[in-house]
């Protein structure tokens, strides 16, 4: 079987495309290797996967819409499609906006014209956000709370994506499941989230900002967990009409800013040097995900405590930067 996957040089991707490299599918990646954050690092990831014969590459923005055309094209046998590929952090929207419209909005829709040209296509697989639910202050989120008042640019684009795609289902039946992605982490990770830039803080010893001094909750998610998860939906595609579904994928437990830096500060031996600041108003105070629809569905279920997953991310973040 051959898989279409974008952003396989981003963290997740790269162990999605690992896995399924693994149980024996032919992977066909593609990313931009753009330098939101350390080239080196999608390069690594990259070098990796080369490794596989199965794995064939393609450095490629999903904003060029000839270009996805074209290898789709050439892929005109793949019967599944992964899309993965966004430009991610809620706090760079302020930086950046409209980087978040041309990869999230137009890039998400480039994948779609596509997809829906591939004869043999079974089932696509897209990634969207928890940062959908904006404020939603009902716990734990659930797929039929509304999300029309997002508080994030980021979150305003993920949300059109969703409802792009569920046009697409309605339009030309195109079979699609959204996956509202949890605080995803772990090895090979990105240095832009918290759990990876407060290690690199600590080993520095340079401050960690602490908003509302570490109270927030977040629903934090191992990596291989979501693997998981992505396979069991991308193997069983949506059979009802329109052929579009949103599941969350998450651990099922909220947990405080403050456990995480805790138990990076024990695995690391060293303290944090911590500041304390408000939460901005792109910041949720909580996020906590339903997952009784994945795991219907898909067998769903979370194995990987924060307590964990920490020590398995401090102990490749040690090997790869060389921290003794």
């Amino acid at each position: 079987m051959t898989v279409l996957l974008t952003g396989a040089a981003g963290f997740i991707g790269y162990h999605l495309a690992a896995a399924l490299l693994e149980r024996g599918e032919r992977v066909v990646g593609i990313d931009d290797c753009n330098a939101y954050y350390d080239v080196r690092l999608k390069e690594a990831r990259l070098a990796r996967l080369a490794e596989f014969p199965g794995f064939v590459f393609h450095r490629l923005d999903i904003t060029d819409r000839e270009g996805i055309l074209a290898v789709f094209d050439a892929e005109r046998g793949a019967r599944h499609v992964i899309h993965l590929a966004a430009q991610a952090g809620v706090r760079h929207a302020l930086v950046d906006p409209y980087s978040y419209a041309a990869s999230n909005v137009a890039g998400h829709l480039a994948i779609l014209e596509a997809a829906r040209r591939l004869p043999e296509l079974r089932h696509l697989v897209y990634a969207s956000s928890s940062s959908v639910y904006g404020a939603n202050t009902s716990l734990p989120f659930s797929e039929s709370d509304r999300v029309d008042q997002p508080i994030s640019l980021y979150a305003a684009t993920k949300r059109a994506g969703e409802l792009i795609s569920a046009s697409y289902a309605h339009q030309f039946s195109l079979p699609q499941t959204g996956l509202r992605f949890f605080t995803v982490y772990g090895p090979w990770g990105r240095p832009d989230m918290a759990y990876y830039s407060f290690a690199r803080a600590i080993v520095a010893g340079t401050p960690i900002t602490l908003f509302d001094g570490g109270r927030l909750r977040r629903d934090f998610t191992y990596i291989d967990d979501i693997v998981a998860g992505v396979v069991g939906c991308l193997d069983r595609p949506p059979a009802e009409k329109p052929p579009a579904r949103i599941l969350n994928i998450g651990n099922h437990r909220s947990e405080e800013v403050l456990k995480l830096v805790s138990l990076l500060e024990e695995a690391l031996g060293r303290k944090a040097v911590v500041v304390s600041a408000p939460r901005p108003a792109s910041e949720v105070a909580e996020t906590f995900a339903a997952i009784e629809a994945i795991e219907a569905l898909a067998g769903f279920s979370p194995a990987t405590p924060l307590a964990e997953g920490i020590p398995r991310f401090v102990a490749w973040f040690r090997d790869y930067h060389k921290v003794n």
